[in-house]
């Protein structure tokens, strides 16, 4: 596996500051290209059945000792707050967790914009409040492997008491690592300082490692909150889950009237991307596709938007830079490195096909929007109230992220051209949010320690 030979070829042990033996390999991990997996959601109904379970399941989560070894799958494991409460953990350990995380996605409506079309009403059963108290995420190589993994969770499930199966959902990409529009995803990660692995062109420095390892020094110089006691919160991290609906025909259409060929149909998807469907960075490739470029971890992610102030190469509303502005000039000033995000963003459904139109979108083609963060919440809450359903950071007004943005019909992308830009009306919701939760994602000692019930 490429990615595997990369990160092998850029680690050192001697750099390692971190309790890797203690830190879940799934943080620091990326998917495998090609990758097939699993995501199930569990409820607690019985506090002993439900700690049994986790200790039981600790035992095959792997840690990120060996982060970088040949492994065929591996797994990791996240709790709700509600699932935290079910298991009968301290009062005052809940009490000691974000407020955010203690009201659960849900509830934080408001301050996500989830809204409308994207409010939790519409939600996947699975992911109505109090539903996903336990989250088991299984990436693997390919198809064999996955069934391998799967029977040993599905075993240890079975074994297992008071503990119900509410959703498990299939995903998986090839070799290209395409998302449902056609685009090669989640090229982007941050390095983490300690972590062993060098920076990679374009990553810059490494980032503090306490902006995704609870207890490290963050890049204020000190640790963000952790829940107590430390057993339980050090070497954890927060995670972000969001199911989206792609409407892939609708989002085909929608190219296709404001384009006059199919080149330029591509050039415009670039544009409300910032890459084109390779990965190749339009700042630069910015007339063609480069697949070469796109598949190259070495060069694919080595630019920033210095020489682009103007976003005449990717436009500034582009999803990509929007998210990760690396070195543009912001109206609205933002530490870009206290909201850094590790990716493990996952796709399901058929493969992209320029043929599709609108009558094709069946729902069965999505995104589960995954990150890692010790900033999680207060992270995914600025994405979605500033850089994601606003454009005041980038002068351009209520404009919406083209992606992901809920938009408020007719939703607008602006294109920066000379003499005078392009505005272009008429930009659906074209990922429909279906459920989602805020996880706090345990060390391995942390499992353990809920699984004993040490607090007694």
């Amino acid at each position: 596996m490429a990615f595997l030979t990369d990160l092998t070829a850029r680690f050192k042990r001697e750099h390692v500051t971190l309790a890797l033996d203690d830190i879940q390999a799934l943080i620091l991990r990326s998917r495998p290209e090609p990758y097939v997996g699993l995501h199930a959601m569990l409820h607690i109904d019985d506090a002993a059945g439900g700690r049994d379970l986790i200790r039981r399941m600790a035992e095959h989560i792997p840690s990120a000792a060996g982060w970088t070894d040949d492994r065929d799958a591996w797994m990791g494991m996240a709790l709700s707050f509600q699932g935290l409460k079910a298991l009968e953990v301290p009062q005052a350990s809940l009490d000691s967790f974000p407020l955010p995380f203690q009201q659960g996605m849900a509830q934080r409506s408001e301050q996500l914009r989830d809204v409308g079309s994207n409010a939790s009403e519409h939600w996947d059963p699975a992911f109505q409040p109090g539903t996903c108290h336990l989250a088991l995420t299984i990436y693997a190589r390919d198809q064999a492997a996955l069934d391998v993994a799967k029977a040993k969770a599905m075993d240890e499930l079975g074994h297992s008491h008071g503990v119900t199966l509410v959703a498990q959902h299939a995903f998986g990409a090839d070799a290209d690592a395409k998302n449902p529009f056609g685009f090669r995803d989640s090229i982007s990660q941050p390095s983490i300082a300690g972590s062993g692995i060098a920076p990679t062109p374009g990553q810059e420095r490494a980032i503090a490692a306490g902006e995704f390892i609870l207890g490290e020094n963050s890049e204020t110089g000190a640790p963000v909150a952790m829940p107590d006691p430390p057993e339980l919160g050090r070497n954890g991290s927060f995670v972000v889950l969001r199911k989206y609906q792609s409407q892939v025909g609708a989002f085909n259409d929608f190219i296709r009237n404001q384009a006059g060929s199919e080149a330029d149909e591509e050039l415009l998807a670039a544009k409300m991307v910032g890459r084109w469907r390779s990965g190749a960075p339009l700042v630069m490739s910015p007339d063609h596709d480069d697949a070469a470029l796109g598949a190259d971890p070495g060069r694919n992610n080595d630019f920033d938007f210095s020489k682009d102030p103007r976003g005449l190469l990717c436009p500034h509303a582009a999803h990509m830079r929007r998210l990760n502005p690396r070195d543009s000039q912001l109206t609205i000033l933002t530490d870009i490195n206290i909201h850094r995000i590790i990716r493990r963003s996952s796709t399901f459904g058929p493969k992209w096909q320029r043929s599709l139109t609108a009558q094709d979108d069946k729902g069965d083609s999505g995104i589960f929007f995954i990150f890692i963060s010790a900033r999680a919440y207060d992270t995914m809450e600025f994405f979605q109230q500033e850089w994601i359903n606003r454009g005041n950071f980038i002068d351009l007004g209520e404009e919406r992220d083209p992606l992901v943005g809920l938009q408020e019909p007719p939703g607008s992308f602006t294109i920066p051209e000379t003499p005078v830009r392009r505005r272009i009306d008429g930009v659906n919701t074209f990922n429909r949010l279906r459920g989602g939760e805020y996880l706090f994602m345990p060390s391995l000692s942390a499992l353990r320690w809920i699984g004993n019930a040490d607090w007694r």
